[in-house]
């Protein structure tokens, strides 16, 4: 009977410290808040670069964005030891909104000489990014926190 007690005791204890692990990465994952303001910016600044029309703007700016990316995936990993491999459903949605957007503005600057509509055009897709990223990292943080997954 004291071997069932003992167990139960030492089961317990684990599935506490379990909780707890899971609790601190859960607190671990959410990324702050600079770092969605950042990954906004930079796609906005990249997407606005094509209003400028030109090249000698556009491909820093391709390398900048490129950089800035490299720089935050760097930094959230090194801060917490993983990444997420976002779903493809996730995926297909933020693909579809950028076509959504992406397209009309493309059409409007390369085929109406419209180029200043990159600008709303990378604003909003950037206002989504950092959105998108807020919202997907808290959601992740709270699955962890009750036992599940994304």
């Amino acid at each position: 009977m004291e071997n069932d007690a003992i167990d139960r005791e030492t089961a317990a204890a684990q599935l506490a410290a379990l909780r707890s692990d899971r609790e601190a990465l859960a607190d671990r994952v959410v990324q702050p808040w600079w770092y969605d303001v950042a990954l906004g910016l930079l796609l906005f600044g990249f997407l606005a670069s094509y209003a400028l029309d030109s090249l000698w703007v556009t491909f820093p700016a391709l390398l900048l964005f490129g950089a800035g990316l490299g720089a935050l995936v760097s930094t959230y990993r090194r801060r917490t030891g993983l990444w997420l491999d976002t779903p493809p459903r996730v995926m297909a949605a933020w693909g579809a909104f950028v076509l959504v957007v992406l397209v009309p503005a493309f059409v409007l600057a390369v085929g109406f000489d419209q180029h200043w509509v990159m600008v709303p055009a990378g604003a909003v897709l950037g206002l989504a990014a950092g959105l998108l990223s807020r919202v997907y990292g808290r959601r992740w943080a709270a699955e962890l926190r009750s036992g599940g997954g994304l």
